[in-house]
């Protein structure tokens, strides 16, 4: 019911930044009523959350791996079903795939990052890699 196509992926330097983009198709519902997270893995190691934000219409706050806060930043765009996520400040061990996930409904808090786990809903990844 959801697919997602991941964009904006590429090498910078320590330090640089990248906009990753995420175009949402949904046949059901509507892109507002879905959460929708981004996630990494790196060569080796397991995916990991690094952002998530939930439906539209709540005043949950973002969440953010504790890796990632006041680096990253979630954002979407409902008009035109996208979901960012603006990297600033990247550092090499933020080298890695980048996902997007949607799920249906609320997702907040300590919760969020393990419901998307379980989401049929992801993208293919788009690859970042920071350099030193």
């Amino acid at each position: 019911q959801v697919q997602v196509v991941e964009s904006g992926g590429g090498s910078v330097q320590s330090g640089g930044s990248l906009r990753l983009s995420c175009a949402a198709s949904v046949s059901e519902y509507t892109y507002s009523e879905y959460s929708m997270a981004w996630f990494r893995q790196a060569p080796g190691k397991e995916r990991e959350g690094v952002a998530a934000m939930s439906v539209d219409f709540t005043d949950f706050t973002p969440t953010y791996a504790d890796s990632v806060k006041g680096r990253f930043t979630i954002s979407r765009d409902n008009a035109k079903n996208t979901l960012y996520l603006q990297m600033n400040s990247l550092k090499p061990e933020d080298t890695a795939k980048y996902f997007c996930a949607a799920t249906y409904g609320v997702c907040t808090g300590p919760w969020c990052f393990p419901l998307f786990q379980k989401s049929p809903y992801w993208g293919q990844g788009t690859q970042v890699t920071v350099s030193s």
